[in-house]
């Protein structure tokens, strides 16, 4: 009886082991290695959602702080995100598989039905096991799907940075946007500015389209700064990349008019520039345009000079010091924007070859303007009698012709040989030489004061202008000078189109007026995120790489599916 309950109980062993190899193990095994396959990709996904999705800085990838920017997300922090969900995937699948393959065996094998669901542990275990080929595929399939996404990301990221960068490149060139400094020791130019961030003053030296961003780049402090001058890079302050020292509002956006005055000492030249301001200013407000002082020392000075022409009183001499530009912000309604950079120096700056030497912005202008004290002529000197002889007081014994010399000789060493586009030669007070029998004839048409000039044997002097400028234009100045005429002369001299509009004469209700200090740009909005979340870029960049690859997968998923059903007989 014990014998046959033995044989009884084989052929029920055999029996089970038959059907569980035919029956359990072909339909578990596959289950069971599809069912792991599966839950790594939920696995991974799962981690990706937890590494992409937070917004904190300090998350399962944290987002290190930058020195001044951030970098495009794409660059570089993408690739620590990917890094993350693996570090995190790897270790998460081989413990959950040890686990699996041990809670499986304890189960199953752990008593004496172990001998009857052999097959059945083996279908699990083997399944579990065999589905490390599919998910090594599976995660060089993700890797790759990742790379794709980057790289679709990373081609349209090159191609905003290319685009921007040539609009900007076009904008500079259609409106010739000259960029100088107008510092003292400096006077460099500039290709491109510093910015100072709005929120923190941080200064950054690279703000344009490139590996930082597109349209905007990332302060470290979290505020979102445009890259372009057309995104309105212009409404932040700039700083000169050479000296560090502030530069006027608008630099970039609008064309820098570089206009040195060149004369000696006590030409009129400090005289005629705020006479020119006057001009300026009575004329821009005629046309429903605007004239703003970018330094609010250079307002005070021209309200100085002001009050003092009022009282019949004469400008203090300029001080020996290198020139800070007067900068002159012109805007005018359908004629074009300037930043005018009106250098006075001192006229002892042109006594010697050495002092002009200093005076770098001369390598930067396209127009001149050449103050002729006439009585420091020494054919009018000679001609003057004994009563006309005290208008020479205050006037240098500096010939004129000499001192335009010396400019000419230091300009001749820029590239262009110190090729000019327009010169314009203003012989100074006169109002006191149309006093002088020399000067009676004098007028302040073009062509006679060219004429007077030749007459008194500046006639190389001229001819010497022709060859430097095509456009060389005379001019007579003085203090009963009709403003329209003065800024006739400077529209010319500065490519600004001041015809047309009503001129507005002297004694205009704007011809007192001091123009102002008022920023002449909206600043810059200094929107952004706290630095303890990572960047919108980054946000942004994140949720659009686990988007992607949501799509790409669920899409290979119905495409194997369907390959599988095709193949189904």
């Amino acid at each position: 009886m014990q014998a046959l309950g033995f044989v009884l109980l084989g052929a029920f062993w055999i029996a089970t082991m038959w059907a569980g190899f035919v029956f359990v193990l072909p339909v578990v095994l596959p289950v069971t290695l599809v069912g792991s396959t599966v839950a790594v990709a939920g696995d991974y996904f799962l981690h990706a959602w937890r590494v992409l999705v937070p917004a904190p800085a300090d998350g399962p990838s944290p987002v290190r702080p930058p020195e001044t920017a951030y970098q495009h997300y794409l660059i570089r922090q993408v690739w620590r995100d990917w890094r993350a969900i693996a570090g995190e995937t790897a270790p998460s699948v081989r413990n959950t598989t040890q686990r699996a393959l041990t809670e499986t065996t304890r189960i199953l094998m752990g008593g004496w039905w172990g001998f009857f669901a052999l097959p059945l542990w083996l279908a699990v275990c083997g399944g579990i096991v065999l589905a490390a080929l599919p998910i090594a595929v599976l995660a060089v399939v993700l890797t790759a799907l990742y790379a794709i996404v980057v790289t679709t990301g990373l081609a349209g990221w090159l191609a905003c940075v290319l685009v921007l960068g040539a609009v900007e490149r076009v904008f500079m060139a259609y409106g010739r946007v000259l960029q100088t400094c107008p510092h003292p020791s400096c006077y460099a130019k500039i290709a491109l500015p510093v910015y100072a961030c709005p929120s923190c003053d941080r200064r950054h030296r690279r703000l344009t389209p490139s590996t930082s961003g597109a349209f905007r780049h990332v302060c470290r402090c979290g505020t979102r700064l445009p890259t372009t001058i057309p995104l309105g890079r212009f409404r932040l302050t700039a700083y000169c990349p050479h000296c560090d020292r502030r530069l006027p509002e608008r630099i970039g956006r609008v064309r820098v008019e570089p206009l040195p005055f060149v004369g000696g000492p006590a030409a009129g030249k400090t005289t005629f520039m705020f006479l020119a301001i006057r001009a300026l200013h009575t004329r821009t407000r005629g046309m429903g345009g605007r004239v703003a002082f970018v330094e609010r020392r250079h307002q005070q000075a021209y309200a100085g000079a002001v009050a003092e022409f009022h009282r019949g009183g004469s400008l203090a001499k300029t001080g020996p010091e290198l020139p800070l530009a007067t900068m002159v912000d012109v805007e005018m309604p359908g004629a074009g924007h300037r930043i005018l950079y009106l250098f006075d120096p001192a006229g002892e700056h042109f006594t010697g070859a050495g002092q002009v030497e200093s005076l770098r912005y001369l390598d930067h202008g396209e127009a001149l303007l050449f103050i002729v004290d006439p009585f420091a002529l020494p054919q009018v000197r000679r001609m003057l009698t004994t009563d006309e002889t005290p208008m020479t007081s205050g006037s240098a014994d500096e010939d004129p012709a000499d001192t335009l010399q010396r400019v000419l000789n230091e300009l001749r060493s820029r590239r262009d040989r110190g090729r000019q586009k327009r010169v314009a030669v203003v012989v100074t007070k006169a109002d006191l030489l149309a006093r002088t029998g020399i000067g009676r004839d004098f007028r302040a048409t073009d062509g006679t004061v060219r004429e007077w000039l030749e007459r008194l044997g500046l006639g190389n002097t001229t001819r010497t202008l022709d060859q430097l400028s095509s456009q060389v234009r005379y001019f007579a100045s003085g203090l009963d000078t009709e403003p329209a005429e003065v800024s006739d002369l400077l529209g010319w001299l500065t490519g600004l189109s001041l015809t047309n509009g009503t001129p507005q004469q002297a004694s205009s209700q704007y011809d007192s007026e001091v123009p102002g200090t008022a920023p002449l740009r909206a600043p810059w909005n200094p929107n952004g995120r706290d630095p303890a979340r990572v960047p919108r870029g980054y946000q942004t960049g994140r949720w659009a790489i686990l988007t992607g690859m949501s799509l790409l997968t669920l899409a290979a998923i119905a495409t194997t599916t369907v390959y599988l059903i095709q193949l189904i007989p």
